[in-house]
């Protein structure tokens, strides 16, 4: 079977403690999770499409965006990935209303563990794609709060006691650390009281999410597939973890390459 289309990120559910996925392609889901221990081919037909804007571009960025869609989408700006520097409330924001819509909204501030600890936010909302994302295989929210402002402020705090990155390499061999994420929400908290008080911040429950993927073998070495620099991708798929389709011949990683135009046999 075959299907042809511009591709997104995966689509990610729990059903239980597993990982669920679909590949948008256009307006098709493929279920990815029933794919796995079958070969197939991804085949880039040589057209990247603005996921915003729709214009055909030769190169994207920031996982889909033409140019000028990457300058002009508050969804694009730095303050994404440092949710500290939100500058909504000084009337700065590149789209307020989206400004509104996604970052005036609950969002959780979270332990995970993908390769290690580490300290994390999202929409709430997004949970547990966020964390299933990320290749976690376990995740406990500690604090909500009412704006991405608020979570930014006390995640960059929890960063001088905990890291706020995953080592990718080792989430895609499961080279995960044994922790006890419970304890350190325990030891972490007291470090931020005061904060929590002044951002009225909502302390979680000690439920811990566990995320099993669908994996038959994790490889040993982590090599990249490339499609600008091979546009025929073919292996038997081992698995899935994160964003990242596992191949016996590499890892390739869906959301990098957001918005091409592939076709993919099965």
């Amino acid at each position: 079977m075959t299907k042809t289309g511009d591709i997104q990120k995966m689509h990610t559910t729990l059903e239980g403690s597993h990982a669920i996925y679909h590949l948008p392609i256009d307006n098709d889901l493929v279920a990815m999770n029933g794919l796995v221990g079958q070969k197939i081919l991804l085949k880039f037909n040589g057209e990247i499409t603005c996921s915003n804007c729709g214009r055909t571009i030769r190169k994207s960025y920031s996982q889909g965006f033409c140019y000028p869609c990457c300058q002009d989408l508050a969804r694009c700006d730095l303050c994404i990935m440092k949710p500290e520097t939100c500058h909504h409330h000084l009337g700065t924001c590149r789209e307020p209303q989206w400004g509104l819509d996604n970052c005036f909204a609950p969002h959780i501030i979270y332990l995970a563990n993908s390769s290690g600890i580490k300290v994390g936010i999202t929409r709430k909302s997004n949970i547990p794609s966020r964390w299933i994302d990320q290749g976690a295989v376990a995740a406990l929210p500690i604090l909500e709060v009412d704006t991405r402002l608020k979570s930014g402020k006390i995640e960059e705090a929890l960063k001088a006691f905990v890291n706020d990155k995953t080592n990718w390499r080792k989430m895609l061999k499961n080279e995960v650390d044994k922790v006890d994420l419970v304890a350190t929400k325990n030891q972490l908290l007291p470090e931020v009281s005061n904060m929590m008080a002044d951002l009225d911040a909502i302390a979680l429950s000690n439920e811990v999410v566990k995320i099993h993927y669908p994996v038959v073998e994790y490889p040993s070495k982590v090599t990249s597939l490339n499609l600008d620099k091979t546009p025929e991708i073919s292996g038997v798929l081992q698995g899935i973890k994160g964003q990242y389709l596992l191949l016996d011949t590499g890892v390739f990683n869906i959301r990098k390459f957001s918005s091409y135009n592939i076709t993919l046999t099965y």
